[in-house]
Parts: structure tokens; C-alpha cells; sequence
């Protein structure tokens, strides 16, 4: 074989060396070894209206959805708390992929543990699962809350998390008045939103509505405090620094509800924290007396919105402020909230943006877009192309429903730009595939999954969303105010720079246009 101590080769020439390429060839004896002309024939067909045609129809398959599973957003959501530790209640094999999603993306370790439900736990119900994997959980890791959230086993034979929980307690699992709270977050509905939705929801709930009735409610004293809460954000680390920048800039006195920010931006420097900042649950019993909640992504957290209101708070929901006019909506609610008006410093930030999309927006003015992702955020960047004068031609949402899809609609009609551009709720990127074949863009915005895109259509690739898991530290940079418009913007214009060297680079040939000043 190729591979010796004296001749170590990476994995990107590994396999093109001739012993490799034999034993490749050789596989084809005994898999489907179809004729090349045949598959080609198919492959080509695939391409087509008629097949588009066929692919829309299809019921009852999804093929790569553009989503999670709910388990997944109530981890982020845990990992959002002081010295808290997610708990899943189901297989081991689960948590594993939630805490190898995160740490692919973020670069960093992610605390979480399961209950390790097995065969005899799926007969029997997982009560003795959750009795060991708490007291393990407490005695091992010392955190000072516990949140709670289910896989599809548990959710499959109904196991009970409220009775659950309240039996470990009974068996000496965690202390009585230990903080644990749970939500059922059944990975076969929904998606990665809906389970952080679910997991805040029951945060919020447990210790505004006293503990699952083991101690009194809380009760509601005004004042004017503003709460913020980002909803599941692949950019937490940029986003929420940006943020918290902008609210003391205001003088605003706040609370942010669930932030991961910390956990997910540990230094380097000799000791291991496995706890690193959080909501507090001191600022989470405060948040209640709060004047108002802004929520930055309405279909991440529709039952806690609907929850704070009921709570007697001025509830404000925007969706995923990208550019300018989505920074403006936040920055005047804070103003409008806090009866303070916009720092300077913010009127000169929205200023050097719309003056850096002046200078670019010949660039990137008239290309047309396909993007997909979290409603949230489709809305939010879909809204920002329209400022560009771009054409967001196709904007998919596997998590977006017909309502999502009337709200994108509206703000396409609201601008030329938008005419003839179209949303499409509940696809994937299959369907995605079909469009970029036969309604063809200039360049797709999504994360890391749509690099088979752009290797099959030829159509490149806008690293925007979640996951991003073959760049490094897109996270540490924010994409909500106008310093996150700003980084956007030269997202866009690096790959619109680099499409254009990439078809330019032949010498004597297509090198007319391989300029230096762009």
C-alpha cells in the first residue's frame, strides 16, 4: 500500500494513488454495476422539467430536509443556562450526533449526557434510566440545574418526564429542591426550532409557574427592563457579543434569555471549563418582571412568545434582522421601549453600511439567488437581497410553513427585485436540486450540506445558516445589526469576486477578465 511511515500522505491524495483506484474499481464486481451510458441516461433525466414535474409530487419521502430534529435545539437551549447540563432521555446514539453536531460547528466541546435507553428500556419505559443517569449526572459533573429533553424512543412509548423526574427525586437521584426542568421534544415532529421552543418554554415555565407545583408561582412586579431572546443562532458566539454591545449602548437595562455565547467561545489557556457563562437562574426569575421581551426569531419560539404575553408582557418578534431595515425595525422597538433615542455611534454604523452597499451593490445588483435555511433566517436574508437590488429567486424552507411562506411573499412583492422569486415551504434539497437545474441562479446561500450542490449544479456556494462544519469560525462573527449586515455583504461579494476568478483563470484564454482591482 501507498501509505508507510517514510511516505505519510494526506487523505486527499491518499486515494488517487493506483492501489486505491484498483480496489474502487474492483467494488463495482459486486454492487449494482449498472452500464456508465445507463446511469448518465438517468442522471441526465434528473436534470429535466419532467422530472421536476415528478419530484414536486412526491409524498411521504424527504430527501436531505434542510433541518434538525428537536432534540438538537433543546441542547442548544440548555447549553444557554449558568452551569446547566443537558439530559436527554433516550439512546446514547443520539446524543452523541447532537454533541458531535455542535462541536463540529463550534469548535468546541459540548456538554451533554443520556439516559442510554436501550432494547429492555424501549419495553419496559425508562424509569430506571432516568433514576441512575440524574444521580450520575448530579455526582459527576456538579451542575447546578439539570434541563430535561426526550428522543424518539421516550416519545415512542410515552414515558412520562413530570413523573419521571419527580420519582428520581422521591429515589434520592438529585436533591428535592434541585433544579430540573423537563420538555417533551419527540424527534419525529418539528424540527430543531420547535425543540428549542419547547426546551425554553419549559425553563420559563418551571420557575415562573413554581418548580411542576412543588413551590409557589412567581408572581409579576413591573418594571423596565427589556428581555431579549435570540432563538437558535449557528452565529450565538458574533451575534449575541453584537447585541449586548447595542443594548448598552441604549443604557438599557436587560436580561438575555438563553445565551450559549461563552460555552461555545472557551479560551485556550490550561483550565478545562465545562461551564462557561449562561443565563443565570437569578436573571431568569427577573425576567418575568420585565416590560417587554424582544424575540429576534418568531418560528423558533412561537409557544414562548404566546407563554410571555400571557405573562403580561409587551412581546415584540422580528425575524432574523439582517441590513439595514431589519436592524432599524430592533434598534427603534428599543427606542420605542426604552424611551431613549438611537445612539449615535449606531446612526454612524447604519451609515457606513449603506455607504459599503453603495460601493458594491453594482456587483451584486440584478443576481438571482436561491437560498435555504430556518425561516428566521430566510426571512431576514431575504430581505437583505432585496436591499442589494439581488433576486432571492428561491427561498426554501423544509421548517417553514404556508404562513412562513405568505410573510416571504409579502416582502417579495414589496420590492421589484422580488418579481417573479417564490417561496417554497417543506421542501429539501432535492427539490432545491430540481430548481437550480431548471430555473437556474447565479449563486445558492445555505450551510455546509449544499457544497453537493454546487459540486453537482455548478452553482456556488454562500456559506450562511447552520451548520458549517468544512469553514472554521464563521460563528465568531455576527450577522444581525449593521456590523452583521456588513459581514454578510462581504460574504456575498468574496464569492461573487471568486466565481468571477475561478471562470477567468485560464492565461490566453479567459484571462481578460482576471483583474486585480475588482
Amino acid at each position: 500500500m501507498p501509505q508507510s511511515a517514510e511516505k505519510i500522505l494526506d487523505h486527499e491524495m491518499l486515494f488517487r494513488e493506483p492501489e486505491y483506484q484498483s480496489m474502487l474499481e474492483n467494488k463495482k464486481a459486486f454492487e449494482f454495476n449498472h452500464p456508465d451510458a445507463r446511469i448518465k441516461e438517468i442522471v441526465e433525466w434528473t436534470k429535466t422539467e419532467d422530472y421536476k414535474e415528478k419530484n414536486f409530487k412526491r409524498e411521504g419521502l424527504t430527501v436531505n430536509p434542510a433541518k434538525a430534529c428537536q432534540p438538537l435545539g433543546a441542547v442548544f437551549a440548555a447549553n444557554g443556562f449558568h452551569k446547566t447540563l443537558s439530559f436527554v432521555h433516550g439512546s446514547q446514539g443520539c446524543v452523541a450526533y447532537y454533541r458531535s453536531h455542535f462541536s463540529r460547528h463550534f469548535k468546541e466541546p459540548t456538554g451533554c449526557v443520556s439516559s442510554s435507553m436501550t432494547e429492555d428500556a424501549a419495553v419496559f419505559g425508562g424509569l430506571n434510566n432516568m433514576i441512575d443517569g440524574l444521580a450520575n449526572t448530579y455526582n459527576l459533573y456538579k451542575p447546578e440545574m439539570i434541563a430535561v429533553s426526550t428522543t424518539c424512543m421516550a416519545e415512542v412509548i410515552g414515558d412520562d418526564l413530570d413523573a419521571f423526574i419527580k420519582n428520581s427525586k422521591q429515589k434520592g437521584s438529585v436533591p428535592e429542591e434541585f433544579d430540573v426542568p423537563f420538555a417533551h421534544t419527540p424527534a419525529f415532529v418539528g424540527s430543531h426550532v420547535t425543540g428549542y421552543d419547547n426546551a425554553l418554554l419549559g425553563i420559563l415555565k418551571h420557575f415562573w409557574d413554581g418548580k411542576a407545583k412543588t413551590a409557589p408561582a412567581l408572581t409579576r412586579e413591573p418594571n423596565e427592563a427589556i428581555n431579549f431572546i435570540g432563538g437558535f443562532d449557528g452565529y450565538v458566539v458574533g451575534n449575541m457579543k453584537e447585541i449586548k454591545r447595542i443594548l448598552n449602548l441604549f443604557g438599557i437595562d436587560y436580561n438575555i434569555i438563553c445565551d450559549p455565547s461563552e460555552v461555545w467561545n472557551t479560551p485556550t489557556d490550561g483550565e478545562f471549563r465545562m461551564y462557561q457563562g449562561g443565563t443565570t437562574k437569578a436573571t431568569v426569575e427577573r425576567a418575568l418582571n420585565a416590560k417587554a421581551t424582544i424575540i429576534f426569531q418568531q418560528y423558533c419560539c412561537e409557544k414562548t412568545a404566546k407563554y410571555i404575553a400571557e405573562k403580561g408582557q409587551e412581546v415584540v418578534v422580528l425575524n432574523s434582522p439582517i441590513g439595514v431595515a431589519g436592524t432599524d425595525a430592533f434598534l427603534m422597538a428599543l427606542s420605542r421601549l426604552s424611551g431613549k433615542p438611537v445612539p449615535a455611534e449606531l446612526e454612524l454604523e447604519r451609515g457606513q453600511l449603506v455607504d459599503a452597499m453603495a460601493d458594491s451593490q453594482a456587483h451584486l445588483h440584478g443576481k438571482r439567488y436561491a437560498l435555504y435555511g430556518d425561516p428566521d433566517l430566510m426571512l431576514g436574508l431575504t430581505g437583505f437581497l432585496l436591499e442589494l437590488g439581488a433576486e432571492p429567486a428561491h427561498v426554501l424552507a423544509t421548517n417553514g410553513g404556508e404562513e412562513w411562506a405568505l410573510k416571504v411573499q409579502m416582502l417579495l412583492d414589496s420590492s421589484p427585485y422580488g418579481a417573479g422569486c417564490k417561496p417554497y415551504p417543506k421542501r429539501d434539497l432535492w427539490h432545491l436540486r430540481s430548481l437550480l437545474y431548471t430555473e437556474p441562479v447565479d449563486f445558492v446561500i445555505g450551510n455546509t450540506y449544499g457544497k453537493y450542490l454546487e459540486r453537482d449544479t455548478k452553482t456556488p456556494l454562500v456559506r450562511i445558516g447552520f451548520p458549517i462544519f468544512d469553514r472554521h469560525h464563521y460563528h465568531r462573527f455576527p450577522v444581525w445589526g449593521y456590523d452583521g449586515g456588513m459581514r454578510v455583504l462581504i460574504t456575498l461579494l468574496d464569492e461573487f469576486f471568486e466565481s468571477i476568478d475561478v471562470n477567468t483563470i485560464v492565461p490566453g484564454k479567459t484571462d481578460y477578465s482576471y483583474d486585480i482591482i475588482r
